[in-house]
């Protein structure tokens, strides 16, 4: 997702079964999963669960990405590492290929932690994990394997449909969340990705986020003075200015992405977030990067996603983030493009 422009041991099921009281440590969540607000229960070392997912992380890219935004981009780029499946089912989603179709390549814990490390080696601003909540347990033994080397935040990047228990599993481990609020109107949210329960499940996710991370932090890359919670040091550069970046080192950003002909449900979700967490210990992230993918090309029960967003739409949105006091960032009409969608073509996994 672009915003700057405002882009070891594996068990072969047929000779094992394994249950709950056989796991231990992090896999065991995978024998029973609750990761996810579904709670399927699937024990995953035999069939994978609503997600899709096994047991071992699937990645299908990780390499430096400059597409988010500019205080998690930096100048080399989010270490972004992009999870294969997904626990929703979203009609429009840019990622489909991985997220609905599975592609990518099964790797061990250790893989991923070496690719942490490979990423910070590279310079990237922080260890962008996306979409990871159906393999958190897996995100966890690797971070435990390197975080003695690693020194660059890690930032989760998810779809807010969270699960508050699974999140106290990262506290300690998530510098900067990253999540999505999509909707507002929970009827919305079960028809666009078949997520029942959206909104209170997403509320009750950001306030546990906000709990672990607190006010946000910044840094300026090039002189590591910590700066205040907006990302102000005196008279230096501001988050999207010239000059050396400032970064996001702690925090939570709220990005919501404007639909094309639900911009009543976006100033929804404006002042739901208004009324929801205190405006000087987040920031919002107004994206209007939406392009027509997937389902909405196809199937006729929505077509109406089918066409680009309108200035008019996305402007009354930002105008209402602006009389609220919200804070953060917002796109650029040519944010809405094909070319700021990854390319997935296993890039940087082993």
């Amino acid at each position: 997702m672009q915003a700057r422009r405002i882009a070891f041991i594996t068990f072969n099921t047929m000779n094992y079964s394994v249950s709950a009281q056989s796991v231990s440590g992090p896999d065991a969540a995978y024998a029973d999963c609750t990761l996810c607000p579904r709670a399927c229960h699937a024990n995953r070392f035999e069939r994978s669960g609503f997600c899709g997912a096994g047991t071992m992380p699937k990645l299908a890219r990780a390499a430096l990405h400059l597409w988010e935004e500019p205080c998690i981009s930096g100048k080399q780029g989010s270490g972004a590492v992009f999870f294969s499946h997904c626990t929703l089912r979203c009609v429009f989603c840019q990622n489909h290929e991985i997220s609905a179709g599975g592609f990518g390549r099964e790797i061990s814990d250790a893989e991923l932690g070496d690719i942490f490390l490979r990423l910070q080696d590279e310079g990237a601003a922080n260890i962008n994990l996306v979409t990871a909540s159906h393999f958190l347990p897996s995100c966890i033994a690797a971070l435990d394997r390197v975080r003695h080397r690693l020194h660059i935040p890690v930032v989760y990047n998810c779809g807010g449909y969270e699960s508050v228990d699974a999140l106290r599993m990262l506290d300690g481990y998530v510098d900067i969340y990253l999540p999505d609020m999509k909707y507002a109107d929970d009827t919305l949210a079960l028809s666009l990705s078949g997520a029942p329960h959206y909104r209170e499940t997403a509320e009750a996710a950001l306030k546990e986020m906000l709990r672990q991370t607190g006010a946000p932090v910044f840094e300026n890359a090039d002189n590591p003075e910590i700066v205040d919670g907006r990302g102000n040091a005196g008279a230096k550069e501001n988050l999207d200015g010239p000059g050396a970046p400032i970064l996001m080192k702690k925090g939570l950003i709220v990005r919501h992405m404007v639909l094309p002909g639900h911009r009543k449900d976006s100033i929804a979700v404006l002042r739901l977030l208004a009324n929801l967490l205190p405006a000087d210990r987040f920031m919002i992230s107004l994206l209007r990067q939406y392009t027509p993918f997937y389902r909405v090309r196809t199937e006729p029960e929505f077509k109406s996603l089918n066409r680009r967003l309108t200035s008019f739409e996305y402007d009354s949105v930002v105008q209402e983030a602006l009389r609220l006091g919200l804070q953060g960032f917002m796109q650029e009409k040519d944010s809405a493009s094909e070319e700021y969608t990854p390319s997935f073509r296993l890039e940087g996994v082993p």
